[in-house]
């Protein structure tokens, strides 16, 4: 009666279901850890945003990497800014999607040492291969609040750092290399995008805080995978009892249908 399972195209059609169903229930398991870590995502940021302000030179250093836990955490520093020392970084696009330049302005502390700040987006509305025309911080000491980063790598971004750009452009923000740029002296690892002095009248525009309310249709999809998992072998049973019956019917026509007269 099933013999027919043992054609060729119902072994490839039965082979290509088994392999089906463990692979939609895999997709399900990654989208459900993405939605997991999507959810931690946004409670690591929720709580570094609400976490009170701490003065830099608690959570880095010259040469230390900024670990994921403390990401986005609200630092305050106290300095004055060295313009002479500033550079862009291209590519970077506001909250509109609009391309043009973040401001890296070094910031020396009291003791000394410096601190990379993101002071924001500027646009770019002059040929690439120049240096733009970049609003002026305010001068002398001043207090900056601000979400401290991690250095940008190229493993980490995706943006390969070219070599060969035009004078004080750069492609990621490093602190080590930043460094290396200002004779080697005491930069803080990684950097800070300002939150505060507020910008006046043309300063650049502040970075938005990072989003950290949506999750994401990771969990849906995770559903549906699982579903299309379970429907799989029902759709193959669906299949099978139609073929049965077909064969079934065509089997009693067969032996009804009246033998021709003879001659």
């Amino acid at each position: 009666m099933y013999r027919f399972l043992l054609s060729r195209q119902w072994v490839i059609l039965t082979l290509v279901t088994l392999a089906l169903i463990p692979t939609m229930i895999q997709l399900g398991f990654w989208q459900l850890h993405r939605h997991e870590h999507r959810v931690a995502q946004n409670k690591l940021i929720s709580d570094a945003l609400s976490a009170k302000p701490v003065p830099v030179e608690q959570l880095t250093s010259p040469g230390h990497t900024v670990p994921h836990s403390e990401l986005y955490r609200t630092v305050t520093a106290t300095g004055t800014y060295d313009t002479a020392h500033e550079v862009v970084v291209r590519r970077r696009t506001n909250s509109d999607d609009e391309v043009g330049f973040h401001v890296l302005t070094p910031f020396v502390l009291k003791d000394g040492r410096v601190l990379l700040v993101n002071r924001g987006w500027i646009p770019a509305n002059g040929p690439q291969t120049a240096f733009p025309k970049i609003p002026a911080p305010e001068k002398g000491e001043v207090t900056v609040t601000g979400r401290l980063m991690a250095d940008e790598t190229t493993a980490e971004s995706g943006i390969k750092n070219v070599q060969g750009l035009p004078d004080r452009q750069i492609m990621l923000i490093n602190s080590e290399q930043v460094a290396k740029s200002l004779g080697g002296g005491q930069v803080l690892g990684g950097y800070v995008a300002q939150v505060s002095p507020e910008p006046k009248g043309d300063s650049p525009e502040l970075i938005s805080e990072p989003d950290h309310s949506s999750i994401g249709p990771h969990m849906a999809y995770a559903i549906q995978w699982w579903l299309f998992a379970a429907g799989v072998p029902v759709g193959w049973v669906v299949l099978v009892r139609r073929e049965r019956r077909d064969r079934a019917e065509a089997a009693a026509e067969s032996v009804e249908a009246p033998e021709p007269a003879a001659v």
